[in-house]
């Protein structure tokens, strides 16, 4: 499986023959370019279109986040597995108000299928979270009825209101507690998390996207508008239960990360370099992590399910074939 790279400090990066660099002072690190799949930086990072072009050419994106970890864009190569027909397949299911509303509706079922596994688990542990999930059964059996996104989208908003309250009961953790739901600045530590953490999951599952015949600018839970990217958050909902959340309590729970990891200098609280090191880290070890997969027959890591997600969504809309979603067992 490619790799991904992560870039916290400045410097430039830079192509030299048929590989990359990159030089941060007088210390210059390769880059294995065969072996990348995508480079996130978060330093202050020079590019020219030397390099810029070699990345295009292997199919490697770049993921840009600003001084305040907010997602600020990527560098999305030349499509090179776009297919007019699947484009065309796509644009039409998402014309077809029936037919966006019955993907969305699949999935948010999934996504929220993942979320009740998160707080059932927590739930055998011992954690009093029975009206939660009573709470988000009653919502989830309303949203059937939808027969629109912005119906769908109003369900998913409260099912998820009352999900990140059980934050609370999960961690019982006086550092760590969760009000409300606050984004551009985030206004507590766990809203930091969330924050980065879902910025994280968008561009691991574009970049999943990218190696499909798959669109990403054309999505149906979310609008497909002014917006670059839409397919991405999509088929994030599903993962961000059982991948960034997990890890959020992982960290918190086994002390990894702590209230020295923050900064409330800007209005707000956002996660250092130290914070983000360790998100990231186990991020990683998470995506890696394999289990076995029913349908296939064999072993399976998360990341790799993100692309047959990807798949599975393809047939859906240019096949109309059966589409049963990811849902995590534990």
């Amino acid at each position: 499986m490619k790799k991904d790279i992560y870039i916290f400090n400045d410097g430039d990066l830079r192509r030299k023959d048929n590989t990359f660099y990159f030089q941060s002072g007088e210390t210059k690190k390769y880059l294995p370019i065969e072996e990348l799949d995508s480079v996130w930086v978060f330093g202050e990072v020079t590019v020219n279109k030397k390099f810029l072009d070699f990345a295009s050419q292997k199919g490697i994106l770049i993921h840009f986040f600003n001084y305040y970890e907010y997602y600020t864009g990527t560098f999305y190569p030349r499509e090179h597995l776009n297919s007019g027909y699947v484009i065309l397949k796509q644009a039409e299911a998402y014309l077809q108000e029936e037919k966006r509303v019955l993907i969305a509706k699949k999935i948010i079922r999934t996504a929220i299928n993942n979320i009740l596994v998160v707080l059932k688990y927590y739930s055998k542990r011992g954690k009093d979270l029975k009206e939660v999930i009573a709470d988000i059964e009653e919502k989830w059996s309303l949203m059937e009825d939808c027969s629109s996104t912005a119906e769908l989208m109003a369900y998913e908003g409260n099912i998820r209101e009352s999900y990140y309250k059980a934050f609370n009961i999960i961690l019982d953790e006086p550092d760590f507690v969760f009000t409300n739901r606050s984004r551009r600045p985030p206004k507590d530590k766990i809203n930091a998390l969330i924050s980065f953490g879902n910025s994280m999951m968008y561009t691991t599952v574009l970049s999943e996207i990218y190696q499909t015949n798959l669109d990403p600018r054309i999505g149906y839970l979310h609008a497909t508008n002014n917006r670059r990217f839409s397919l991405n958050l999509d088929l994030a909902e599903i993962f961000k239960p059982v991948i960034v959340d997990r890890v959020i309590f992982s960290l918190i729970n086994k002390r990894v990360i702590t209230a020295k990891d923050f900064d409330n200098n800007f209005g707000g609280i956002l996660l250092k370099d130290s914070g983000k090191k360790k998100f990231i880290e186990e991020y990683n070890k998470k995506l890696l992590t394999t289990i076995h997969h029913k349908s296939i027959g064999t072993a399976v890591s998360y990341k790799r399910l993100i692309r047959l997600e990807a798949y599975k969504l393809q047939k859906l809309i240019t096949e109309d074939a059966d589409y049963e979603g990811f849902v995590c067992e534990w």
